[in-house]
């Protein structure tokens, strides 16, 4: 079997040669492990570098500017495929962050300004350590009030409204698809759902669930446009969902989330079919107390980003939801901080359910963080190799 066709057999329930694996990104210093050589690819580093990258090129000069940005992207979609390829995985997963904007000033080698020092201005700074790169400083920043989100859910509406994607709009996608054919799938985007958790938007889903719900619905609206266009280009699995849990639950009661989220899950799940694409709807945390209304009753096909250590288990997942696609079963905290030995249970007892259950692709599901032993993550990709 080539990588697509494992897994449209493993999500459709049919028998495999072997079970689909993947790997839901990583930080630079990993890519760098991967490939023996400094890769263009991470969450943070990417975003410094970019932004370094527009920094050196000529302002007065708009050419020599895009020119940089050209060879920033170039490198980095070059080594995005030769990671993923590296590691032989099933799906592809392209992404890595960036930050596309250019640097007022350059503080110091890791700190830099953007924006009008006189008026609306902010300070990001890189940490090699980590692979961070965030907001430490700026201008004040008057806090939302509930009073404010009726004018951000309007335009929110209005964008949605005239939203009009092309596959141009996804040139991540479009390179992928394009360099690895029909040999292995690539992982789409574009159809995430979510309340902002900032505590005006938590007041609201009390106080005025019907203004979160049409904001909800603004973004399921351009969803359903981007699982269109996302069909159109041959990719099926699809990456949506947004994160509202930690290990104590989620961030709201359940009945919030029916009010708030419910309708415009559904609506992407229907958009999804219509366009022949898996909605596969993402969170970190324990999601059980919603795991009913969100994998029973919201028509999502599938579960990415299962956190295996808030007890989201892959057996109990398939006991409770037979048909649901599910992906994941190795915790990048326990890749960050466990032994080898633990990584290599983790992978084992995830490759046994898959073997015996079907419809589950094993990897891990969140960010491999830069810290991470390199000993751990050999460990890993040795025994998915050796025993899937």
């Amino acid at each position: 079997m080539t990588s697509r066709e494992r897994i449209r057999a493993a999500f459709s329930g049919q028998p495999v040669d072997r079970v689909p694996i993947y790997c839901a990104g990583m930080h630079g210093r990993i890519a760098d492990h991967v490939l023996g050589r400094e890769a263009f690819y991470g969450f943070g580093i990417q975003g410094w570098r970019e932004a370094m990258a527009l920094w050196h090129g000529d302002e007065a000069h708009a050419e020599f500017l895009e020119e940089a940005h050209a060879e920033f992207l170039e490198r980095t979609l070059a080594d995005t495929m030769a990671w993923n390829e590296a590691l032989d995985l099933d799906l592809i997963f392209v992404g890595g962050g960036g930050h596309a904007a250019r640097p007022s000033r350059i503080i110091d080698e890791h700190t830099l300004l953007f924006g009008d020092e006189d008026a609306s201005w902010y300070v990001m700074r890189f940490d090699p350590d980590t692979e961070l790169f965030q907001r430490v400083d700026g201008a004040p920043v008057r806090e939302q009030v509930l009073e404010d989100l009726d004018a951000v859910v309007e335009a929110a509406e209005r964008e949605a409204e005239e939203y009009a994607p092309t596959p141009d709009d996804f040139p991540l996608q479009q390179y992928a698809v394009e360099h690895f054919g029909d040999r292995r799938e690539v992982f789409g985007r574009g159809i995430m759902v979510w309340v902002p958790r900032e505590r005006a938007w938590l007041e609201a889903m009390v106080l005025r669930p019907e203004l979160v719900l049409r904001w909800t619905m603004a973004l399921a609206a351009k969803a359903v446009k981007n699982a269109r266009v996302m069909g159109e280009m041959g990719l099926w699995v699809i990456f949506g969902g947004g994160d509202f849990a930690g290990k104590n639950g989620p961030l709201y009661s359940p009945r919030s989330f029916e009010q708030c989220m419910s309708p415009a899950v559904r609506e992407i799940s229907r958009g999804c079919e219509e366009a022949g694409v898996l909605h596969m709807f993402a969170s970190d945390g324990d999601l059980w107390p919603v795991a009913d209304e969100l994998y029973g009753n919201c028509g999502v096909h599938g579960y990415h980003e299962i956190d295996r250590r808030a007890g989201m288990d892959l057996a109990r997942l398939r006991d409770r939801f037979p048909d649901l696609r599910l992906m994941g079963g190795i915790a990048s905290e326990t890749l960050h901080v466990g032994t080898p030995e633990d990584v290599r249970h983790e992978c084992l007892t995830a490759l046994e359910v898959a073997r015996r259950r079907r419809r589950i692709m094993v990897g891990v599901s969140n960010t491999v963080v830069a810290p991470t032993p390199f000993e751990n993550f050999d460990t890993m990709i040795e025994t998915l190799r050796e025993h899937r």
